[in-house]
């Protein structure tokens, strides 16, 4: 197996995580570079390139592109798990996602919006989850290297999503919206040109579905059920936005609604599944507080695309330093704290994995689930000030959030590939990533409470409640490590045991 403790020719780590870690940077670059614009291009004038579309709308409609667009994770691992195969699934997905950015830099108004929406949100949805299960591949289960090779791993979406603002942005901004997005196109071609070349060094696990699905067992008449089915949800949901019967708002209610309906439906189905057993199950249990904490914690770190984007647009004084910072570019200060700190980081993790010191991972979670609450109390000062605040505490508020990234994000993404249910391999990184959707969906509701008179009352909430979900989980952590011991314990859990 390419996880094998011989194979450390990439930092220690096996020589596949190489093309997953260049993939992942150029297809974040794409995304992120999209993301850096896209409050800015709805909101602007149709005089000026924009579609005039008002700034409450448009946070919740960014937030929920979001959440559907992780959403669709579960539905992407479903496919790869089952039909496809990881390598096929984020093959595919990367090529959507391309067509996207691409309908995006033809400048065709809302409907282009609206059709790379749909196509990014499907690509992201079978590419999120496969690529981040071949990086789990490369790792037998007790290799002591999986928390800092998710780490290095991490570090490929910071170096992507660092560059994007300041490219992707700056042309946006100052020269033309659709130029921008038609950048961030080519970033995903460059990305699958990596991927394509570099995915003979992945582990045989990756090529074949995991659980691959029994075509013999559907009559012909249950998949004519299943196929119209589909068709009549399609057709109706179409009526109802056709007739404005379900306008914006009504969009952004029910994928709110169903950003949260999923994943318990799913948790659901792998505690009653026969194919999961009794010590998976167990680890299941111990793997959902985690999983709600995620999902506080997305609700705060995703609001850079939207209540963060605005501030930094009209409440802070981008021209403190002389000269004008383009607003997007705040959207680079995490990623580029990211890449400063993952080599730390993963570091730390593999001394403290290898001593009696580790702290498990319920208590990694808590650490960042406080460390975000913080990021927010840290704007309270600054938004309860009158007038233009400095940027330096925007930028200090999201180097904050970062930090508490680090903690919970990669960290979430191992722990996932550790003790997902053999059946649901890749399914279950599917599900990790609609913690997600979940958080945004939450966020496309709370978003339309800020605005700049309010902005100390909404960060402080939000904040707070952030530190609380921490205490509560950190309460729960000696449990969570039981449950996370059933059938076999890692190395994580035998020197938590020991400590």
């Amino acid at each position: 197996m390419s996880g094998a403790a011989s194979d450390r020719l990439f930092f220690g780590q096996p020589r596949g995580l190489i093309g997953l870690f260049f993939a992942e940077a150029w297809e974040r670059f794409s995304y992120y570079g999209m993301r850096a614009l896209l409050l800015y291009y709805m909101t602007d004038r149709v005089l000026d390139g924009g579609l005039g579309v008002d700034a409450g709308s448009a946070k919740s409609l960014i937030a929920v592109y979001g959440s559907a667009t992780y959403m669709a994770a579960i539905l992407g691992g479903w496919i790869s798990d089952r039909l496809l195969g990881d390598r096929r699934a984020t093959l595919l997905g990367g090529v959507l996602i391309m067509l996207g950015h691409i309908s995006l830099a033809i400048p065709a108004g809302a409907g282009a919006l609206f059709a790379s929406m749909l196509f990014i949100a499907s690509g992201t949805g079978l590419l999120k989850p496969t690529i981040s299960a071949s990086v789990g591949d490369l790792y037998t289960r007790d290799d002591p290297r999986r928390d800092s090779g998710f780490s290095i791993y991490y570090m490929g979406i910071s170096v992507g999503a660092v560059a994007a603002p300041l490219v992707v942005g700056t042309v946006g901004e100052n020269y033309d919206y659709h130029l921008g997005f038609g950048i961030a196109a080519v970033g995903m071609a460059l990305g699958l040109v990596v991927y394509v070349r570099t995915q003979r060094h992945l582990s045989p696990a990756s090529g074949a579905p995991k659980n691959p699905l029994r075509w013999s067992r559907f009559a012909p008449s249950r998949v004519v059920a299943v196929v119209v089915s589909i068709a009549a949800v399609v057709a109706l949901a179409a009526a109802l936005i056709g007739t404005g019967t379900l306008g914006p708002e009504g969009i952004v209610d029910v994928i709110s609604v169903l950003a949260i309906a999923l994943p318990v439906g799913y948790f659901t189905v792998m505690l009653r599944s026969p194919r999961t057993t009794a010590a998976e199950r167990a680890r299941v249990r111990g793997y959902i507080p985690m999983f709600v904490a995620a999902v506080v914690f997305w609700c705060i770190q995703e609001q850079g695309a939207t209540v963060i984007a605005q501030y930094a647009d009209e409440s802070t004084d981008t021209g403190a330093f002389g000269f004008d910072i383009p607003a997007s570019w705040f959207q680079s200060v995490g990623s580029l704290v990211l890449i400063v700190l993952t080599p730390v980081f993963a570091v730390l993790w593999l001394r403290l994995d290898s001593s009696r010191r580790a702290p498990a991972t319920a208590h990694k979670f808590a650490a960042g689930m406080a460390i975000a609450g913080l990021s927010y109390l840290l704007m309270v000062a600054p938004a309860a000030s009158p007038g233009l605040s400095n940027p330096l505490w925007l930028a200090g508020s999201l180097a904050v959030v970062t930090i508490g990234e680090m903690c919970l994000s990669p960290i979430g993404l191992s722990a996932t590939a550790r003790l997902a249910p053999a059946a649901f391999a890749t399914q279950t990184m599917g599900l990790w990533l609609s913690s997600n959707a979940a958080g945004q969906g939450i966020g496309a509701q709370l978003v339309k409470f800020y605005d700049a008179e309010s902005g100390a009352v909404y960060f402080g909430l939000l904040g707070a409640a952030a530190v609380v979900v921490a205490v509560a989980l950190f309460a729960l952590a000696p449990r969570i490590r039981r449950l996370s011991e059933r059938g076999g314990s890692t190395v994580e859990d035998r020197a938590a045991t020991a400590s």
